[in-house]
């Protein structure tokens, strides 16, 4: 171990190594090898994958990359690093898809997410080949439908570029031996956890433990009848913190009220007025707070909150910061909350063990819950934790007890085998010009862990042979010679990390979007937008009118290739919120009319500008007027009428404060210069002296 890492682990009080990490060292953690850490949260996983980038860049002089599934594990993953080792150049990348980044090269440790690295590969960037030493964190989402074939594929395509060292960080999998062989990694495996767990399942006014080979119950303190409400009561009488997880957003959001006068009446006088000041800032988080943010502030103002993607991200960090501090006694959360930041509690209960799949309930799977129970004890500051699941009926407590609390995990699976999921990629490997012949491109599938699973399989391959049909057909590939080429337009299509199904329907589309809806339907009904909006009766009755000029035929060409179920009133549905929301109507009144949370809305509005700048650079190539699309995203990335597009070219100046001013009588940048003195009046003194300083 190089000097420089034992001196940065020992100045942060650490004196002791856990297992799995003097399993890494001695499986050859600092002289190369390959290694999939298998073990539970907060075992010490990410000291291993530290360790192992600092060597690289320390002893090699090559570069690091720390890849994870989400850009909350990313940012936290970066500032931990920072704050160990503040003299490595470290830089953190999640946003822009459509650039190669060229400052990252003079960075040493690049903290990144999964489509982030795929996208800068895509762009060539030249520093890939310094790259020493990548993690892969959260290893186990593999089997992610949505995520997983991206992070499958990246990560094949690096063991095929690169002779980087690999750092996979993982849960406890059922197929860790099988894992590892892929990666030709060292397998790592160990169930230590520095806080003991006691695992149970919570039935009635009891928690049933088993202990040799027979269940024990223990009685919960309390008062109430139902059933979590009586484990909070329980884990407040000893002072401690919970986590409830819900199946659905509604759920949760449920709990937290009811458990907010409950919560009430235990406060003390101290944290009562912190927590007003959370409060506050939740309701101020938006420039007009909607109903939830009003629903959240009043349960954070009682020690309560609910969490999950609904909430904008500024309210999300509120809380997450609120309950660290130990004043947010009770989190009432969508699992979401389990593949997030680091936010452990005493207490983690799994109320809810079945989800509504759109057809039928189906049982969560035992790796799930072994995830979420991650979020249970405290390293530091418990010495134990515990991590339960809710039976409603007292008969099936033996029969959860055996499934998820002493039963196997699952294997992970390969989630590749979809041909929708193999347009993006296939088509980056032609325009990269990494791969030029169906040949190349089933040899490398079947170095994916799709094809170190299935083998040859039949299915991929026709997969294979049907996308590289479509891409020719919609000019995105020819063939020269044998070989497979990216038409500039296909290239184009790579880069700007889109669904090439999107871009067909787009250059399709584009030509006859005239009107405001049209354009607003151009980007509405795309891949990236999904999924779409349930329908509502004015948009069932509005797209009649519109169907015959979207042209039937492009709609029933999009049905076909959109594999699966599809309707095209719902992302007419999309469509008209857009129209909404560029209409300057309330985000309340938006929320309530689609049923739709904040969060939603602003992550549909993210989407759209990609989309609609996407849509514009292929205007570009295809020699297709943009004039209005450009005028169309400003739009839509303030929500504001055409009228106000002046005004908002100046920073602190958004849709609420531009109608402010507009309706004042001042509605361009040069009415500000000339009536500076209502400006001030109208926008206060400090706001209105950062618009000037922009004159």
């Amino acid at each position: 171990m190089p000097n420089e890492i034992l001196e940065s682990i020992i100045s942060r009080g650490i004196t002791t190594l856990t297992p799995p990490q003097e399993l890494a060292i001695n499986a050859g953690l600092f002289s190369g090898s390959n290694i999939l850490v298998a073990s539970p949260t907060a075992s010490g996983k990410t000291l291993v994958a530290e360790m192992a980038c600092a060597n690289s860049i320390i002893a090699k002089g090559r570069k690091a990359i720390y890849i994870a599934p989400m850009r909350a594990i990313v940012a936290e993953k970066f500032e931990e690093f920072h704050s160990a080792y503040p003299y490595i150049k470290a830089a953190i990348s999640m946003g822009d898809l459509d650039s190669s980044d060229q400052w990252l090269s003079e960075y040493e440790m690049l903290f990144v997410s999964t489509e982030k690295l795929d996208s800068l590969i895509r762009h060539g960037a030249p520093w890939i080949s310094s790259v020493g030493c990548i993690v892969f964190d959260e290893i186990h989402m593999l089997s992610d439908i949505s995520r997983g074939p991206t992070l499958e594929l990246l990560i094949t395509k690096l063991m095929r570029i690169s002779d980087a060292q690999i750092i996979a960080l993982s849960a406890t999998i059922g197929n860790d031996e099988e894992l590892a062989a892929w990666l030709k990694a060292k397998l790592v495996k160990s169930d230590y956890r520095p806080v003991k767990l006691h695992k149970g399942v919570v039935e009635g006014s009891k928690i049933f433990y088993w202990d040799n080979d027979e269940i024990s119950e223990a009685q919960m303190n309390g008062k109430s009848k139902i059933p979590e409400f009586r484990l909070v009561e329980d884990t407040l009488s000893q002072n401690k913190q919970a986590i409830i997880f819900y199946s659905t957003r509604r759920n949760a959001e449920a709990g937290a009220a009811k458990l907010a006068s409950l919560l009430n009446g235990l406060l003390k006088a101290e944290e009562k007025k912190q927590l007003e000041a959370a409060s506050q800032s939740i309701l101020n988080a938006l420039e007009k707070p909607t109903s939830q943010c009003a629903k959240l502030a009043l349960c954070v103002s009682a020690g309560v909150a609910f969490h999950h993607s609904g909430l904008v991200n500024i309210q999300r960090a509120i809380v997450e910061d609120t309950f660290k501090k130990g004043l947010i006694k009770v989190i009432c959360a969508t699992t979401t909350l389990g593949y997030g930041v680091n936010l452990p509690a005493h207490t983690v209960l799994v109320r809810d063990l079945s989800r509504h799949n759109g057809v039928t309930s189906e049982r969560i799977s035992v790796n799930e819950v072994l995830q979420l129970f991650g979020r249970a004890g405290r390293p530091k500051y418990d010495t134990e934790g515990r991590a339960l699941i809710a039976s409603n009926q007292r008969y099936e407590v033996q029969e959860l007890y055996m499934r998820y609390i002493i039963g196997t995990p699952e294997p992970i699976d390969s989630a590749l085998g979809v041909a929708s999921v193999l347009r993006m990629h296939i088509l980056a490997f032609i325009a990269e010009d990494f791969l030029n012949a169906l040949e190349d491109i089933e040899d490398f599938i079947k170095k994916s862990f799709y094809g170190f699973i299935y083998g040859n399989d039949s299915h991929i391959k026709a997969a294979v042979k049907q996308v590289l049909r479509e891409l020719y057909d919609w000019g995105f590939i020819i063939e020269d010679y044998g070989k497979l080429l990216a038409t500039k337009i296909g290239k184009r299509v790579s880069e700007l990390y889109i669904d090439p199904l999107s871009a067909k329907w787009m250059l399709e589309f584009m030509p006859g979007a005239k009107d405001e809806v049209s354009m607003l339907y151009l980007i509405s009904n795309t891949v990236e937008m999904k999924p779409y909006l349930r329908p509502t009766e004015e948009a069932e009755a509005e797209y009649v009118f519109y169907k015959d000029r979207f042209g039937s035929d492009l709609l029933y060409k999009y049905e076909e290739l959109s594999f699966g179920y599809y309707n095209p009133v719902e992302p007419f549905t999309s469509a008209l919120m857009l129209r909404d929301w560029m209409s300057e109507i309330d985000e309340e009144s938006i929320i309530k009319k689609y049923h739709i949370t904040p969060g939603a809305l602003y992550a549909k509005l993210s989407n759209a500008d990609w989309v609609i700048y996407s849509a514009i650079e292929l205007a570009k190539l295809s020699h297709i007027s943009a004039r209005n699309l450009v005028d169309v995203r400003v739009r839509l990335k303030y929500g504001i009428k055409a009228e106000l597009l002046d005004l908002v070219r100046l920073e602190q100046i958004g849709r609420v404060r531009a109608r402010k001013l507009f309706d004042n009588g001042i509605r361009t940048v040069n009415d500000i210069r000339s009536h500076r003195g209502e400006v001030e009046m109208l926008l206060g003194k400090e706001i209105a002296a950062k618009v000037f300083a922009q004159l």
